[in-house]
C-alpha cells in the first residue's frame, strides 16, 4: 500500500466514512459499530483515536483485538479481492472499506457484522 495512504490519520478518513454511509441514509453510529466491531475499539477508545490524530498505521497497530470474523470479509474494494490481499495492515485497511461500503449499499448490519 501506498506509504503516503498509511501516514494518513484516521481521524481525516473517519468523515469519510461517515459521509459516505449518511448519503445513502445509513448513521455515524452504524459506521461506529461497523468499526468497533473490526477492531475491538470501544466508543471512548474510538474516539481517543481521531482526538489524538493516529496514523492508519498506528489505529489498526494499537487496535485492541481484530474481530475473529474478519477475515469471512470478502469482495473487492478499489478492483482489489481483500481477501487476495498480502499485507496484513493493507488487508486491515481494505476490510475496513469493505464494510463501510457494504453499508453504504444498505446491507443489513447483521450481514455486515458476520453474525
Amino acid at each position: 500500500m501506498n506509504e503516503r495512504i498509511l501516514k494518513m490519520t484516521f481521524s481525516t478518513i473517519y468523515p469519510l466514512y461517515v459521509q459516505k454511509a449518511e448519503k445513502k441514509g445509513r448513521t455515524k453510529d452504524e459506521v461506529d459499530t461497523v468499526i468497533c466491531w473490526l477492531t475491538g475499539y470501544d466508543e471512548h477508545g474510538l474516539q481517543e483515536q481521531i482526538e489524538k490524530g493516529t496514523s492508519l498505521e498506528t489505529f489498526f497497530a494499537e487496535a485492541p483485538h481484530m474481530n475473529q470474523n474478519a477475515p469471512k470479509i470478502t469482495g473487492v474494494v478499489c478492483g482489489v479481492r481483500v481477501e487476495e490481499i498480502e499485507d496484513p495492515l493493507t488487508q486491515k485497511i481494505r476490510w475496513l472499506d469493505k464494510l463501510v461500503d457494504e453499508l453504504a449499499k444498505g446491507k443489513a448490519m447483521e450481514k455486515i457484522l458476520r453474525t
